[in-house]
């Protein structure tokens, strides 16, 4: 049996932490060989080494290895419309996206890397009205699929549905439909917490992978509901 692989060390969220104290442009440039040692490089050889994981999942899935634009999400924080100025994020954020996904909304799996906040999430999360309208409507035409995707053990063993909801049910739904909280839903799902310790340990490409594939029911729906491949 070969040796499995350690990809993410302590050290990287080391260096997130050191971030959220140093949240500034000089810190991070004096710090930047840092950045690509212990964060950016062991993220993109993790996402060159999940390729083929993702594949057995679903063929209609990206693992891009890009240092811009590919499934690793930039440090840089986009400030333009919010109050908080911080130039950088102190998490790292990998996302999985279907082939046809235009932005960070698309139904995919994506893996969040925060000291004290690691998940895993499967799904949609802020897709846009045409998406969710289409998604809301699947769950209206196959309420059983929906059932089977979210309820099914190994899907439950691991997973909880979460996200923003509507304080009202959504115009133009049935408002008594039994699966009203789903219709309810403003993103679509599903995520596991884990530990620091787990990520770091090796073989989590592995267990990543078999959290994917738990997963993918949820996201399977999503792409029949909006029309695009599995």
């Amino acid at each position: 049996m070969s040796k499995k692989t350690r990809h993410f060390t302590p050290a990287l969220f080391a260096f997130l932490r050191d971030l959220a104290d140093n949240n500034n442009r000089d810190w991070f440039q004096a710090n930047k060989e840092r950045y690509e040692r212990d964060v950016r490089e062991p993220a993109l050889q993790f996402i060159r080494d999940f390729a083929p994981h993702l594949q057995k999942i679903s063929p209609f899935f990206r693992a891009d290895d890009r240092k811009s634009g590919g499934s690793l999400f930039r440090i840089y924080r986009d400030v333009r419309f919010s109050k908080d100025k911080s130039p950088y994020k102190t998490h790292t954020g990998i996302h999985f996206r279907h082939v046809d996904a235009k932005d960070a909304h698309a139904p995919g799996f994506y893996l969040h890397l925060q000291p004290r906040q690691v998940f895993v999430g499967v799904g949609s999360w802020h897709p846009d009205g045409d998406a969710v309208r289409m998604i809301r409507e699947g769950i209206v035409k196959d309420p059983a699929g929906w059932k089977r995707a979210v309820g099914r053990k190994g899907f439950t063993n691991y997973y909880e549905l979460g996200g923003e909801l509507l304080k009202r049910p959504p115009r133009g739904f049935d408002p008594d439909h039994p699966l009203v909280e789903d219709l309810k839903r403003k993103d679509f799902i599903g995520s596991v917490e884990l530990t620091q310790k787990a990520v770091t340990s090796p073989g989590f490409l592995e267990e990543y992978a078999k959290l994917c594939k738990a997963g993918s029911p949820l996201v399977n729906f999503i792409c029949r509901a909006v029309g695009v491949g599995y």
